[in-house]
């Protein structure tokens, strides 16, 4: 075991690695046959020069990249854990910009950087699932960023008929060549600068519905059966949760 953390720890190992994982997904969207949902939304935005939060679910990561139109400086939000630099790393090799943190390591520091960019006019993602779940359920650091930045959150996925989804505690959707895909947008939600704690859930409400109504849509129409979310957590739960 120590042998083997040591291959993959060796930073020439991950950086094969990552250059592989990146060819593998341009392999799937060269050999798939891709519709792209409401594109316009992202469109106008860009035309506008406004600056928003890409908002997807973790397991929904891998084709993300190449949503993107590529017109803006984009930035991911991306843990700090030796996964996360992975996926870092894959991302990179197509102009991503990744912002190191998380809301259980690095959060202020990433908070920051998050808020820097989007002043500058640059755009970010974030996915509000991550690092740890609940799988397809927003924690509300997405809504209070977009709060601070004054900016609205776009809710984007992807769907494929041809994939597998891993047992992970993301539900990981890996998709294979040779796949029709789909790559949706989802309509913009703004949170008032001065909005309260009840407005503050509204809105992560709003994000977590978005994302998860886009991601069924383009299942749906990938032809698959819909990943469903975690289920909610009932008030006797969290209390009895240590």
């Amino acid at each position: 075991m120590a042998v083997v953390k040591r291959f993959f720890g060796s930073a020439a190992v991950r950086g094969a690695l990552c250059w592989l994982g990146a060819q593998y997904i341009r392999l799937v969207y060269a050999t798939g046959r891709w519709t792209l949902l409401r594109g316009e939304i992202v469109r106008d935005l860009l035309a506008a020069r406004q600056p928003f939060i890409v908002a997807f679910w973790h397991g929904r990561l891998l084709m993300m990249p190449l949503l993107w139109p590529g017109t803006r400086t984009f930035r991911m939000l991306i843990s700090q854990h030796r996964y996360g630099k992975i996926i870092a790393s894959t991302v990179g090799h197509f102009g991503i910009r990744t912002i190191a943190g998380s809301t259980r390591k690095g959060g202020a520091a990433a908070m920051r950087a998050m808020l820097r960019a989007l002043k500058a006019g640059e755009c970010v993602g974030i996915t509000p699932d991550g690092p740890r779940g609940p799988y397809m359920r927003a924690s509300d650091g997405i809504v209070q960023v977009a709060r601070m930045a004054g900016v609205p959150i776009v809710p984007g996925t992807f769907a494929v008929g041809r994939r597998r989804v891993l047992g992970t505690w993301d539900r990981f959707v890996v998709p294979w060549p040779f796949t029709r895909g789909i790559l949706a947008w989802g309509e913009p939600i703004r949170v008032d600068r001065d909005a309260d704690d009840v407005a503050l859930e509204a809105a992560r409400r709003r994000v977590e519905d978005g994302i998860n109504a886009i991601t069924r849509e383009a299942d749906i129409l990938a032809g698959v059966e819909p990943v469903e979310p975690a289920p909610v957590a009932s008030p006797a739960d969290a209390e009895a949760a240590p």
